[in-house]
């Protein structure tokens, strides 16, 4: 990689090897400038160090997260299990296709960020759309990372003070714990310019959402005497119910943009060992997901909450157990997310002002501060006011759709139509339409999510009024 493609708030050193592949921070992260007239790289094959194996973890990595929490919320909208699951099944056929599209369009543009692969297929002005578009997503990420520690944290304190639920003290007040948490803790994580403990937090990540499955299914095997199911929906009351589950499942599936440096990372580049490594991670997190989403929707019914550990009585060991481990994952997770929107924050920056990365060390550490400090108080200010992490997976579920229909689909069309041919066979024709397919269906799910959702809130709140 040359000097003039390193992304922004990173050393030259920090990327001398690949084993690293898999922390999300660099897997965001954008270029500053322009990098000029695009060349292929002959010794790119050998830069890769990442295994097939290796290449699958880091996927299912980037895929699994707090999102599951919502799922068996989502298996409510959609009507029931069945829809649910099917909703998943066909979801899934895109969004493998859509990662396969990403690592060929990497191919072709020889770029290693998706950011970058979406300008130089598809042009400077969809590349800035496609760069807000993850700012707007990691950042609307961030305020539901700080209501999951508001969720959690009342409950796990609660549990610890043995304080009966009923009973609310303002230590476990979600306001104060969000605003504690957030300024002792993740504010000072947020403000360096290098995030080293990454890896920690994403094997930890992967930990903490194993075992919140294996909780939620066995609390649905053996459920505690307390604990009974409302009404279990068995189909959908409209065809409306089954889209409006769809936010969910992107936000959760949603791991492409993170997808192009894992490919770039790994030792065999080529599409075919890659459509490999994104299906058996797919279907890893289909069962993590399903399993979650089933158990936990039987367990509660119609009466799930939209965070499904909300569900579950505080003094629950096991529990209080999933909780502290969510807690940990998204405390640590935050700092790596806004870094990843911070990032992208500068590219544009330096961009528009067309400003070299060389930038001088101290208006960068001035900017920095000023950015951190915004993006801060902007999503906890939110975070207090919006009261449950649905309302805003139901928006960046949405945006989720784009990266993983829209953007791809885009990039197959205008690679397909650059290539230069005579005779255009039927596979051609067939690509083209798949992409036109893909951003057909990707444009409707954002529309009809992002309204609903929108208009939902409206509606809540007339209605609180």
């Amino acid at each position: 990689m040359s000097g003039r493609e390193m992304a922004i708030n990173s050393e030259a050193g920090d990327w001398g090897g690949s084993e690293d592949a898999g922390e999300r921070a660099w897997l965001l992260q954008s270029p500053s400038v322009e990098s000029g007239q695009l060349t292929r790289d002959p010794d790119r094959e050998r830069r890769g160090g990442t295994s097939s194996l290796g290449a699958v973890f880091i996927v299912v990595n980037a895929a699994l997260g707090a999102g599951l929490l919502n799922f068996p919320a989502a298996f409510n909208t959609a009507g029931g299990v069945t829809s649910g699951v099917v909703l998943q099944l066909c979801m899934l056929v895109f969004i493998i296709s859509g990662l396969v599209i990403l690592a060929y369009c990497s191919q072709v543009s020889n770029e290693t960020t998706y950011q970058e692969v979406v300008r130089a297929v598809c042009g400077r002005v969809t590349g800035v759309i496609c760069e807000v578009a993850i700012v707007v997503y990691t950042f609307g990420t961030c305020i539901a990372f700080l209501i999951i520690i508001g969720d959690q944290l009342d409950k796990l304190i609660a549990a610890m003070a043995h304080e009966p639920e009923e009973m609310t003290k303002w230590y476990t007040d979600r306001r104060f714990t969000i605003v504690v948490t957030s300024v002792l803790v993740i504010l000072p994580l947020s403000i360096p310019k290098e995030i080293g403990f990454q890896k920690y937090a994403s094997a930890l990540s992967v930990i903490g959402t194993w075992y919140v499955t294996i909780v939620v299914i066995i609390k649905y095997i053996w459920p505690d005497k307390e604990v009974s199911p409302g009404y279990i929906p068995t189909s959908p009351s409209s065809w409306t119910d089954v889209f409006n589950a769809m936010p969910t499942i992107c936000f959760g599936f949603q791991c492409h943009v993170s997808s192009v440096p894992v490919f770039n990372s790994m030792r065999k580049q080529e599409i075919r060992p890659w459509g490999g490594v994104v299906t058996v991670g797919m279907v890893i997190c289909l069962f993590v997901y399903t399993g979650t989403g089933v158990c936990g929707f039987l367990s509660f019914g119609s009466s799930v909450s939209q965070d499904v550990l909300m569900s579950y009585p505080s003094n629950d060991v096991a529990v209080a157990v999933a909780r502290a481990f969510i807690v940990i994952c998204v405390v640590t997770s935050y700092p790596i997310l806004h870094f990843c929107g911070r990032a992208v924050l500068e590219g544009l920056w330096l961009r528009f002002r067309d400003e070299p990365v060389e930038v001088d060390v101290g208006r960068e550490r001035r900017r920095r501060m000023l950015q951190t400090v915004t993006w801060f108080t902007l999503t906890l200010i939110l975070a207090l006011f919006i009261p449950d992490i649905g309302r805003v997976i139901s928006l960046i579920g949405g945006l989720a759709a784009c990266f993983i229909f829209v953007f791809p689909g885009l990039c197959l069309i205008q690679a397909k139509l650059s290539e230069m041919q005579e005779v255009r066979p039927g596979s051609w024709w067939g690509l083209v339409c798949y992409g036109i397919f893909m951003v057909t269906v990707g444009a409707f799910i954002f529309g009809q999510t992002t309204t609903n959702a929108v208009f939902r809130d409206v509606i809540n709140h007339h209605d609180s009024r």
